[in-house]
């Protein structure tokens, strides 16, 4: 493993050789990280993480416990992971609504969230400013815009609700309003959802 300067003071995670990681970054116990990456300062990544090849982390950068991220993904400054979410091959987050290669705009990075436990699939854009809620599922190649409602199955270009996934990340078949799988029941009240855990 490569630093910078000096390797943060405990190392209960594991990182291949060819990793990079910057000063003033914490990174939970159980945590891997492998070939090509590059994890950069004031970056907290939680325990229990997984990070495929050719990935770049930072700088200011808050990952959660129990987050995969696959290959070939970049999560800049302004994004926001929170636990137990799954991040698919070569998906792409910006930070920046109009970029421009001779401004400077560091200081206009918006803020994007992603909630405990949704998923988004390989290929998918992430536009900067949104927040997906919790157990979400974005599918492969869709553009998200706007803001996700938490259980909401989200595919196409710009990406439309096309129905409801549960915890399992199963599409729920609703009777009467009401469906459930092992986690949770699931109530639809006025196009939200009601979830009660089991």
């Amino acid at each position: 493993m490569n630093t910078k300067n000096q390797k943060p003071k405990t190392k209960n995670y594991y990182a291949h050789e060819s990793v990079y990681v910057d000063d003033n970054v914490t990174i939970g116990d159980n945590t891997k990280i492998w070939h090509f990456s590059h994890v950069l300062s004031h970056t907290t990544i939680g325990e229990n993480c997984s990070f495929g090849q050719n990935c770049v982390v930072g700088p200011k950068v808050k990952v959660g416990n129990g987050v995969k991220v696959q290959n070939n993904i970049s999560i800049y400054e302004g994004v926001d992971v929170e636990d137990d979410v799954f991040l698919g091959p070569s998906m792409v987050f910006t930070n920046v609504i109009n970029p421009r290669s001779f401004i400077v705009r560091r200081d206009e990075f918006k803020k994007t969230l992603l909630k405990k436990g949704c998923s988004v699939g390989a290929n998918a854009t992430i536009v900067c400013g949104v927040t997906i809620g919790e157990y979400a599922l974005i599918g492969s190649g869709a553009v998200i815009n706007r803001d996700v409602k938490p259980y909401a199955l989200m595919v196409g270009v710009p990406a439309k609700q096309i129905g409801w996934v549960g915890i399992s990340g199963d599409t729920l078949d609703f009777e009467s309003n009401r469906a459930e799988d092992e986690f949770a029941t699931y109530e639809l009240i006025n196009n939200d959802l009601k979830v009660n855990n089991k």
